[in-house]
């Protein structure tokens, strides 16, 4: 299973794929969004873990161009927001 991690701090990113390497995951790490759309316009994503407050393009924003793209993989929204509507974004985001 291929899985894209974008976060922009390293060490969480960086722990993230530690774990799920040693669950045999390949992991696409990601330390800016550029780089994150790099990936999913040229790799096979099975599922996607996305920070919300990255630089550039945001993590509701790239969940977005995954969904204007008609992909239909899980996408996990890493973050430290807690506020209702930031939730309710998250769940809201184009989904089709």
């Amino acid at each position: 299973m291929d899985i894209l991690v974008l976060d922009d701090e390293k060490e969480i990113a960086d722990l993230v794929e530690v774990y799920l390497k040693n669950e045999n995951y390949n992991v696409y790490k990601f330390y800016n969004s550029t780089d994150a759309i790099k990936c999913i316009d040229n790799k096979k994503i099975d599922i996607a873990i996305l920070d919300i407050m990255v630089s550039g393009k945001n993590g509701f924003q790239i969940c977005k161009y995954i969904r204007d793209k008609g992909l239909k993989f899980p996408i996990i929204m890493l973050t430290a927001k807690i506020e209702d509507n930031d939730k309710i974004k998250g769940l809201t985001v184009r989904c089709r």
